[in-house]
């Protein structure tokens, strides 16, 4: 399946999206090291507010309104419609500039990245999937379409670091098995939440995935489940305490 189009319509399929995909504070805290002093931040693809600091000044922009009003209804700062390929701000407006989670739903990536850093003053903060790590998770063999979905959605760490310059952090970050933001990474330990209609909906990629082929994709997993292969190939996962897989924290700081 070739994807035309990496973004997600969240104005039509994530009025639910906030009720699953919550602020992992294990995960945030990375976030907040890696802002360091600064005192204004941009959150660029904002959503319904995930990750942003509660201790900062924090601008928002999003275009979706479903996800706007979401904000609201989460009593988060309203957001600026708006989006990364023309951001509304000036140069260097912010001590730091984020997108989480988000980079993967721009037409044209390369030009969003330069937008960070034109308003950025001293860092930009990118929370994102190495797509050549995807294959560390189970979900590869059982998902292979999924995969192959977001295979062509994320760009990979070179052509991020190279869209950015050589000055840039990247960072793994291990997942906690109790993750409270329901991206497939943090079911990897509770493999029956797949089976839930309402946990896929607030994962993009089966966005892209007919409701006809996701029931035959899912039943590959219920069936093992239901018989017990899935525990015993990939049972240890069910207590492993985290999971590092193919999260990243990609920071950009300007030369001195």
């Amino acid at each position: 399946m070739k994807i035309n189009n990496p973004a997600f319509d969240y104005d039509s399929n994530g009025k639910t999206y906030s009720s699953r995909r919550e602020t992992e504070p294990k995960i945030a805290e990375y976030i907040n090291r890696s802002l360091g002093d600064a005192k204004t931040v941009l959150n660029v693809g904002a959503g319904a507010g995930s990750y942003e600091p509660s201790d900062r000044y924090v601008i928002a922009i999003e275009p979706s309104i479903t996800m706007r009003n979401q904000r609201l209804a989460n009593d988060k700062s309203p957001a600026i419609h708006a989006s990364a390929d023309h951001i509304p701000f000036d140069d260097k407006a912010f001590d730091a500039v984020t997108a989480f989670l988000t980079i993967h739903h721009w037409p044209d990536i390369k030009k969003g990245l330069s937008e960070l850093q034109r308003v950025a003053k001293n860092k930009v903060i990118i929370m994102t999937f190495d797509p050549e790590a995807l294959d560390r998770f189970w979900n590869a063999e059982y998902f292979p379409e999924v995969i192959a979905v977001e295979r062509q959605r994320y760009p990979t760490m070179e052509f991020i670091t190279s869209a950015l310059g050589d000055q840039c952090e990247i960072v793994e970050i291990p997942v906690p098995l109790e993750c409270v933001d329901g991206f497939q990474e943090a079911f990897y330990g509770r493999p029956e939440a797949f089976l839930d209609k309402q946990v896929r909906l607030a994962q993009s990629a089966w966005g892209f995935i007919p409701d006809d082929q996701q029931e035959i994709i899912v039943s590959r997993l219920a069936n093992d489940l239901a018989s017990g292969e899935w525990d015993r190939k990939y049972g240890y996962y069910r207590t492993q305490a985290e999971f590092v897989c193919a999260l990243r924290l990609v920071i950009w700081k300007p030369k001195d």
